[in-house]
């Protein structure tokens, strides 16, 4: 027995790569091919989300309060679902889609860096003990500048002047480019914040179980579903307006 408690935890990077992997190239292909791989790809995802949402609501309520947090998911997800199909629509391109999820990503990334670098107060440490103030800040200097190489590729499309670099000389594409990283680095960081609260309602580490070594599928988009919500919403009230 004590040998057994002694011998190392074996590692799960392999499985977490690999599975990584094949949920890159489903995704990437789906999207890739657009219409009806798409619509499909999209329409499972939320309905594993939303499971597992159902899931986890159902281990901290029950009756009236349940069916109402179930109802809730179910809209919560159809926004982000329906802003990811408009994004991706028969007329777009896939590189819309490809700047959120990048900038989703790269807020991750960046406040992974920067909270394990800089360190600092915490933003909720009884939700999310890991995540700091300065990871947010490094967050959304990921998100922005994923969301400034897109408004560079597109600068013809977005009535910028053509010679780019008057763009940002006058300081309007780098605006553009921060404001939005803050949006979206903000909201995924909020949707991050929510699964988390979520989860320790319901006393469990992870949403599922369902990706090896990752754990479930709201655990992967919970940043991404947050981000696609908020702009259907937006998108909602400019359009009634």
């Amino acid at each position: 027995m004590a040998d057994a408690e002694a011998r190392p935890k074996k590692s799960d990077l392999g499985v977490r790569t690999a599975s990584a992997l094949v949920m890159v190239g489903v995704a990437g292909t789906a999207l890739w091919l657009g219409g009806t791989a798409w619509m499909l790809f999209v329409m499972a995802v939320a309905v594993g989300v939303l499971w597992e949402w159902r899931a986890l609501a159902l281990k901290f309520a029950s009756g009236p309060k349940a069916a109402a947090w179930i109802v809730a998911g179910m809209i919560y997800v159809g926004l982000g679902a329906a802003m990811l199909l408009f994004l991706r629509g028969p007329d777009s391109s896939v590189l819309p889609v490809l700047t959120i999820v990048g900038a989703v990503v790269a807020t991750d990334i960046g406040a992974y860096f920067a909270g394990r670098m800089i360190g600092g107060p915490k933003i909720a440490p009884m939700i999310s003990p890991s995540k700091t103030w300065a990871g947010l800040g490094g967050g959304i200097a990921g998100a922005s500048l994923v969301m400034g190489v897109y408004l560079w590729t597109e600068r013809s499309s977005l009535a910028c002047d053509m010679r780019a670099w008057h763009c940002v000389s006058d300081g309007g594409m780098v605006a553009s480019a921060l404001g939005a990283g803050a949006i979206v680095a903000t909201v995924a960081q909020a949707g991050d914040f929510f699964e988390s609260w979520m989860k320790r309602r319901a006393g469990v580490k992870d949403s599922g179980s369902l990706i090896p070594g990752h754990g479930g599928l709201f655990d992967r988009v919970d940043g991404l579903l947050a981000v696609m919500a908020a702009g259907a919403l937006a998108w909602l009230v400019s359009a009634l307006s």
